[in-house]
């Protein structure tokens, strides 16, 4: 049994649809991202299956409880991170685990999870003191304190150094292996690609793709691409493969055809020929990002939805 579905959800406000008519399921032991330019509809979807706003038309169910109709049932079984705030200002991360776990039946131990993201040290910093990072680390923690079966990340890794995504990161596989699904909403499409089982792009309020991580980055791709240094010769190279070569960003080049391994071959030798090293190569596989700008490419930025 799916541990979050959506069935045909539409969100409106006012004459306004924010999310028309999406589906998908997300599973025990997987982690679900959900990715879409500003105003997609993903704070208007998660905060729907946190039981914090009506669907207008279709359904969401929680670990098989309605949000809004069994709201304090699903509360002890679900943790919400929030991308800021939720914590008063002048209270420190130790206050605030020991207040949240209260709230449970079996909570895990504060001292616990002061250690486990790394806030000993600030433990009795208050919360307007703390840098950015810090603040989110608390925040995961407080979804953390109940032992949630489902958990909601609201971007996880923002303002976060290297050091504390790769705590957060490690986090979220341990979620995964005590069988808890994981949503998570970013923007950060690197963090994502490292994370996620499972992606649903959200686009103008509408699903445009849902699948695994492999399965929306190995397909059909006709485009070969590579890394070598700026300003190489393009003109010379596509006369040797006989396709059109772009050099898309400094250093980033596209050749404009199907990878084959005699293409590739070819590409390769000429490199060599000249002493050119060659980085990041990309043939059948694409990154996350490209993806991703295919499918919203002519989205403008603006508040999310």
């Amino acid at each position: 049994m799916p541990a979050v579905e959506v069935r045909d959800l539409t969100v409106r406000y006012g004459p306004v649809t924010a999310v028309d008519g999406i589906s998908f399921t997300a599973d025990p032991g997987r982690v679900l991202v959900l990715l879409g330019p500003n105003g997609a509809g993903k704070t208007s979807t998660v905060e729907t299956l946190e039981g914090y706003r009506r669907p207008a038309a279709g359904s969401v169910e929680v670990l098989a409880l309605d949000p809004i109709r069994q709201h304090r049932a699903l509360t002890r079984r679900i943790g919400v991170m929030l991308q800021q705030g939720g914590v008063y200002p002048g209270m420190t991360p130790v206050e605030a685990l020991r207040l949240f776990a209260a709230y449970y039946a079996d909570p895990l131990p504060p001292d616990e999870l002061l250690d486990r993201l790394g806030l000993r040290q600030v433990c009795r910093t208050a919360w307007r003191r703390l840098s950015g990072g810090e603040q989110q680390r608390l925040s995961l923690a407080l979804a953390l304190v109940g032992r949630p079966e489902v958990v909601f990340l609201d971007e996880p890794t923002a303002g976060v150094d290297v050091g504390g995504r790769r705590v957060v990161r490690e986090v979220i596989r341990e979620l995964r292996d005590q069988r808890a699904c994981v949503v998570v909403t970013t923007h950060e499409l690197d963090e994502a690609e490292r994370m996620a089982d499972d992606i649903v792009i959200i686009h103008r309020g509408h699903v445009v793709a849902h699948g695994s991580a492999a399965e929306l980055m190995t397909g059909t791709w006709q485009e070969i691409r590579f890394g070598a240094p700026p300003g190489i010769d393009v003109a010379g190279l596509a006369a040797r493969l006989e396709h059109a070569v772009e050099e898309v960003t400094p250093g980033e080049y596209a050749v404009a055809t199907a990878p084959t391994p005699a293409l590739i071959a070819t590409l390769t030798a000429w490199l060599a020929e000249r002493d050119l090293p060659l980085a990041d190569l990309r043939a059948g596989r694409q990154r996350l990002e490209d993806v991703f700008l295919q499918l919203t490419s002519e989205d403008v930025a603006g508040d999310d939805g």
